[in-house]
């Protein structure tokens, strides 16, 4: 499964709002540098989904604040 996320590091408090097309917005307090706050959205995920079975990975949108995830094997 893929799963569409706008992500906005920096904020003050960690933050998921869910789309009406399945999307996802992502507030997270972890910085735009370093892969930390790709590393938080994927905990993130992680968590809000229940930890599925294959992991979450980014596929596309590594430096961009708009990524697709794929969710599971």
């Amino acid at each position: 499964m893929y799963l569409k996320v706008r992500v906005y590091p920096g904020a003050k408090a960690d933050k998921v709002v869910e789309k009406p097309d399945g999307s996802l917005e992502i507030w997270t307090r972890a910085p735009a540098e370093r892969g930390l706050a790709n590393k938080r959205v994927i905990e993130i995920v992680r968590v809000r989904l229940g930890n599925p079975a294959g992991g979450v990975a980014i596929v596309s949108g590594h430096l961009s604040p708009s990524k697709i995830l794929r969710v599971g094997r």
